[in-house]
């Protein structure tokens, strides 16, 4: 085949991204290869799929397949060249329920957008068999606690003096369905937080516990603005409940990960104690300080100085947080903390042991600001860009044959921008080694060189050098069994 076929996208039939992503097509998909197109031989009746309506008889190369059975199927047509067709298809099991009973026969109904935001990732086999059950109990618990919880609170209101038992307690009533639908507004955020981000606190708890503190005091300038503003203390508190909401959803997860990273003899309960008394004990003594911080003259009949004063004590409690996770040494290997790793070990042949590392780890960097770009998960479309010849498409398919992965990169740049794709069975090792390659890459980039030449001899050198970063690891300290990089399930490459 010529290396001249040139990678076509009709707009007739080529998806942009956009739809991928949204609710139309759901972004978790498989693409399948036929493997005898890439050797260029075998029977096209026997390995040939009919791609479209067309009377000329067209090869898959690669099929796409979305959570919602939607089909894109990638085609060489009689020209030789590569197009795309999507077929919309529908199917009444949902693979990834297929382990469980138990979940197959309770949440069938539910579309597949509701389990995801529900439930963890991977379920059921990410979780112990009586998960589901506890949930679903847990639910009509939850919801019989918080209407005791709007009672209780009409009755706290008629005791300072809102309302009277011996007269009309309307005036409580609505004051109680004020203060409630304010702390449910906020409820919100903690229901977007757990089901749209629940898969990220144990990568990196520290970023997000530091997160939540930095959120959280932006909820809480809502809360000093109504004296300013009394005629609107019900929507500026609960935007301010709804704010700090977001906040606790994020330091709740966040923070029994650290729990959990400090019951190395597994006794997280014990931990969890001790943390509350530690809790108390200043919850109590900043109440007291509080409370004569409030009893200063002036302080109370001016509000600047009161706005002042929180601002002062809310910076120096940023201040503590923000050391008090710095000094926490992870020896788990998150993306972070690989890429530091990678980086020494590409530059000086060393890794640096688990206090050095999380000495060097950015607390509040976003990794899509981290340099050299990685980007997870990509499809086909984005990984070639639709420039790139079919011929490149099938050299890395044969270049990476060993890997679970393919690493694909954009170098127009200054920098450059890699896109990896993971195969079937790709593990979170899979993921660490696309973050070795990508950082041999950066080093030894040379832009007069072809790309796939360059590809083939960083995959050389990490055959090479990979086993010895691996032994550097395990001789600093590292957790080099359970890593911390979770291989994105948006795009999978499987082969038939």
């Amino acid at each position: 085949m010529s290396s001249a076929v040139q990678l076509s996208f009709p707009t007739c039939a080529f998806e942009p991204s956009s739809l991928i992503h949204s609710g139309r097509l759901r972004s978790r998909s498989q693409i399948f290869c036929n493997q005898t197109d890439f050797r260029g031989g075998g029977n096209d009746e026997k390995n040939g799929v009919d791609c479209g309506r067309g009377h000329s008889q067209r090869r898959v190369i690669l099929v796409e397949k979305y959570g919602n059975s939607a089909v894109k199927k990638y085609c060489l047509d009689d020209n030789l060249q590569l197009q795309t067709f999507l077929d919309e298809q529908t199917s009444s099991t949902s693979k990834g329920f297929e382990g469980s009973q138990f979940s197959e026969t309770k949440l069938s109904w539910l579309p597949d957008v509701i389990k995801d935001f529900i439930l963890p990732s991977g379920f059921p086999e990410s979780v112990s068999d009586d998960y589901l059950q506890y949930i679903i109990l847990q639910f009509p618990t939850n919801v019989t606690g918080w209407i005791c919880h709007t009672l209780v609170t009409s009755s706290l209101l008629k005791a300072v003096g809102i309302g009277s038992f011996s007269g009309t307690t309307a005036a409580a009533s609505a004051a109680a369905i004020r203060w409630v639908s304010k702390d449910g507004i906020g409820a919100v955020g903690r229901l977007f937080i757990g089901g749209r981000f629940g898969n990220l606190f144990d990568d990196d708890p520290k970023q997000w516990r530091m997160y939540a503190d930095l959120i959280g005091s932006g909820g809480s300038i809502f809360d000093l603005a109504t004296p300013l503003y009394p005629s609107y203390f019900l929507p500026l508190a609960s935007l301010g409940n709804l704010i700090k909401a977001v906040a606790r959803g994020l330091k709740d997860p966040s923070f029994r990960v650290i729990q959990s990273h400090f019951a190395i003899s597994g006794n997280l309960g014990e931990i969890a104690a001790k943390e509350e008394v530690w809790e108390v004990v200043a919850q109590l003594l900043g109440l007291a300080l509080g409370i004569l911080i409030l009893d200063t003259p002036g302080l109370v009949n001016s509000h600047s100085v009161l706005s002042l004063t929180w601002l002062s004590m809310r910076l120096l409690h940023l201040w503590f947080r923000y050391q008090s996770l710095a000094v926490l040494h992870f020896n788990t290997i998150n993306l972070k903390r690989a890429r530091i790793l990678v980086r020494a070990h590409i530059l000086h042949n060393k890794v640096p042991g688990t206090v050095d590392c999380n000495s060097q780890e950015n607390i509040l960097v976003w990794e899509r600001f981290t340099r050299p770009s990685i980007i997870f998960g990509v499809s086909l479309e984005v990984m070639m860009g639709g420039e790139r010849s079919s011929s490149t498409v099938m050299k890395l398919l044969k270049l990476y044959a060993n890997e679970k992965y393919i690493l694909m990169l954009n170098s127009q740049g200054k920098d450059l921008k890699v896109f990896v794709s993971f195969k079937v069975g790709a593990s979170s090792m899979s993921v660490l080694r696309s973050i070795w390659q990508t950082y041999w890459l950066d080093k030894h980039w040379d832009s007069t060189e072809g790309v796939v030449d360059q590809l083939a001899r960083s995959l050389s050198e990490m055959e090479d050098k990979f086993n010895d970063f691996m032994q550097l690891l395990e001789g600093g300290g590292w957790d080099t069994h359970q890593l911390s990089l979770k291989v994105p399930n948006n795009v999978l490459i499987d082969f038939c």
